[in-house]
């Protein structure tokens, strides 16, 4: 009896042990599997594939770390914007940077319009409070330059397709690939990078620019298809620079049409935005070409740039990001107002 009494309180106490061992791995393990899960879902939803189980497990640890910051952020200071997961969580913030900028700033800077610095829209005073041109019809539907580094190239186009639209009332969506592979002089590049104003003078001296359809974007340098590229589209007379570090002139330019501008895009919060009004990290170092497409003020009376992004339509706010306007520095926030242009009808 003696000894069935303690083997009862032995086995009450292991399962007591057993217990408790079983609430703390359920506490510790559905996190650890949460993420691995996570992970698998986000594998499928955006069809990557990898190429073996080291590569798989690096992009794992790249990912957990990502989404950390990414929540971290999100559950902090109320910033006005947020983060989110998106298609480059499992890639480091370095390699974002080289597969999806390529913007190149030339020094001097290069003058517009057979060397004459001229600015068409300095005297203009009366001006829209808020401007979409999305709205007006002069807009594609954004575009995504992939892992191809040309991001100066759809900047040009998407300047190109509003300038021709409002000459013609036509949206044409143009070829970005023209460019890619048949601008490959002086500073551009094709996926290793290039200019909006380099790419304007290569428009103007081909006499124009093919549809989308006819030279479909590929992603990646190929040699130029001659025969596609001479049969344009749609053509420009020339380009002009906005004065460079002000605002004021830069809203006068988007006032009336899109323009091509840089800016700093290569941190961390930029990679990963995904709505509101963006105030984030960023400095000067223009690494990325975008366009500007409007502007606005929010209900709390925040100023924003509208500004139409190559990197899906599944990046920020549908492809779009909203950028602080009329800040304290006259480069502009992330320096969107040190080096913009557009081209002529």
């Amino acid at each position: 009896m003696y000894f069935i009494y303690h083997y009862e309180k032995l086995l009450l106490a292991l399962i007591f042990f057993l217990g408790i061992w079983k609430s703390c791995a359920s506490s510790r393990i559905p996190g650890q599997l949460s993420m691995l899960e996570r992970h698998e879902q986000w594998i499928t939803q955006h069809g990557r594939i990898y190429k073996d189980a080291k590569e798989k497990d690096t992009r794992f640890k790249i990912f957990k770390d990502n989404v950390g910051r990414i929540e971290a952020f999100n559950s902090g200071t109320n910033e006005g914007y947020k983060l989110s997961v998106n298609k480059f969580t499992d890639i480091t913030n370095e390699e974002f940077r080289t597969s999806h900028n390529g913007y190149k700033r030339q020094y001097p800077k290069l003058m517009s319009k057979s060397g004459q610095k001229f600015f068409r829209h300095a005297n203009v005073t009366a001006l829209p409070t808020a401007m979409d041109w999305r709205k007006k019809g002069a807009v594609t539907p954004v575009k995504d330059q992939g892992d191809c580094g040309c991001c100066w190239a759809f900047s040009a186009v998407a300047a190109m397709e509003g300038i021709n639209q409002l000459k013609t009332t036509k949206l044409v969506s143009l070829s970005e690939q023209e460019l890619v592979d048949c601008d490959v002089r002086g500073e551009d590049q094709g996926c290793y990078g290039g200019l909006m104003d380099t790419a304007f003078q290569f428009i103007m001296h081909n006499k124009g620019l093919t549809t989308e359809t006819n030279y479909p974007y590929t992603g990646s340098d190929s040699t130029c298809n001659t025969k596609k590229a001479a049969t344009p589209a749609a053509k420009i007379t020339g380009y002009e620079d906005v004065p460079a570090n002000n605002e004021k002139a830069l809203l006068q330019a988007v006032a009336h049409q899109p323009v091509s501008v840089a800016i700093d895009a290569g941190g961390f919060e930029f990679q990963f935005y995904s709505s509101g009004v963006f105030t984030g990290a960023c400095g000067t170092s223009l690494d990325h070409g975008v366009t500007a497409v409007g502007y606005g003020t929010t209900s709390d009376g925040t100023k924003y740039w509208l500004v139409k992004n190559s990197w899906g339509a599944k990046w920020g706010e549908n492809g779009y990001i909203r950028m602080k306007r009329d800040v304290a520095v006259r480069e502009g926030l992330c320096g969107i107002a040190m080096d913009a242009s557009y081209p002529t009808a």
